[in-house]
């Protein structure tokens, strides 16, 4: 139920220190408040082509499908959201051979639209087909997962226990930096930056319509 707010409108004198440690006040309560997935900075527009260095993170729990997605950097909301058909310890298996390439096809008239509104995608790793890849809004656990994310620009790992949303399971992630290849308005890649010093992980995702 939504509460009014009484505003006044007529002149009235205020000390200045204490209306800005109100404000101060309010501001962090209303933090608390707002729903964990407005903590995100919205993300109206797509990239443009001047972006060619993006976050990407794959992240689920451990018996559960994995999901994937597409951040300009960790504070904004992803501009592509995927959920994949494998589990999440399925990919971790793959990822141990020291090579991932997942290939998303669709098929649609070519050049006509962005390739991030694609609702559903046809998913092979490593050259074998497993199922499909579907696009999906933000969730609150999407976006409470990502908010625990958020001063972790490079990494991997098994995200703390919270309340009821992890259901006993462990919510697994990785985090790299991407490099963004566009081929043509219908093939887009990304390819992990491997951190300094770490061994070679190879690990591509690529977005292909037919």
């Amino acid at each position: 139920m939504r509460r009014q707010l009484n505003i006044m409108d007529t002149p009235t004198s205020v000390d200045c220190g204490r209306e800005v440690r109100f404000r101060r006040s309010f501001r962090t309560l209303m933090e608390c408040m707002v729903p964990a997935c407005c903590a995100f900075q919205q993300s109206e527009t797509l990239f443009d082509d001047s972006c060619s260095t993006v976050t990407g993170t794959f992240f689920g729990y451990r018996k559960g499908r994995v999901s994937f997605c597409i951040q300009q950097d960790t504070k904004t909301s992803p501009i592509l959201l995927l959920e994949f058909a494998v589990v999440t310890s399925y990919l971790a298996r793959e990822m141990q051979h020291g090579l991932l390439r997942i290939a998303l096809e669709c098929s649609g008239r070519r050049g006509c639209g962005s390739l991030y509104k694609v609702p559903v995608w046809s998913m092979y790793c490593n050259g074998r087909k497993v199922g499909f890849a579907v696009r999906r809004e933000m969730s609150e656990n999407d976006a409470s997962a990502l908010n625990l994310m958020h001063s972790i620009s490079v990494g991997a790992g098994v995200l703390p226990k919270s309340g009821e949303d992890f259901n006993g399971d462990d919510l697994l992630y990785l985090r790299a930096s991407f490099d963004r290849v566009i081929g043509s308005p219908d093939s887009e890649s990304f390819h992990m930056i491997n951190p300094v010093g770490s061994s070679g992980q190879e690990l591509s995702v690529f977005l292909v319509r037919s």
